[in-house]
């Protein structure tokens, strides 16, 4: 029995190990690069009645130098809408983990919208295109008591997502 339970043992660490090698195998590039990804954000939060507000953001980081992931540090966001001044992020840095060459997922996510959206970061999944270097959001994304509608950014330098 314990021959039986150590064999199902090895193979689940197999198996784990695998899953997790798949997940983070797209890389980066320009790997070690420092970037800024400029593009629009709309958010709905209790301080906008959950009416969408669009605004502008400017995030910054680096892409680690094997290119497995990028550090998102920090982050500017403005607008015409007087909600767009008072964002604060929260919990920087942020990891931008490319699942694949056209998905990925932000993970420590965490912000306030004159209030806290959430007490805990959230992991919020996107898409990615090589020919338009473009990250975006596809569908609603929750953090918390807010809700990230619409997110578009274009890193520059140019990435390039691989297997």
């Amino acid at each position: 029995m314990n021959t039986i339970k150590t064999l199902f043992s090895v193979a689940s660490c197999v198996i784990c190990l695998g899953v997790t090698s798949m997940v983070s195998a797209a890389t980066i590039e320009p790997k070690g690069a420092s970037f800024t990804a400029p593009g629009t954000i709309t958010v709905k939060s209790p301080a906008s009645f959950n009416r969408a507000v669009k605004c502008n953001i400017n995030f910054s980081g680096n892409v680690a130098a094997d290119g497995s992931k990028a550090t998102i540090t920090g982050a500017t966001v403005g607008g015409s809408n007087i909600l767009c001044g008072v964002p604060v992020l929260q919990n920087l840095p942020w990891t931008l983990t490319a699942t694949s060459t056209t998905s990925g997922t932000v993970s420590g996510v965490m912000f306030q919208v004159l209030s806290a959206c959430s007490d805990t970061p959230a992991t919020i999944s996107g898409n990615w295109s090589n020919e338009q270097n473009k990250l975006w959001v596809s569908t609603p994304q929750q953090v918390g008591r807010c809700t990230i509608t619409d997110l578009s950014v274009n890193p520059n330098p140019r990435f390039t997502v691989s297997d």
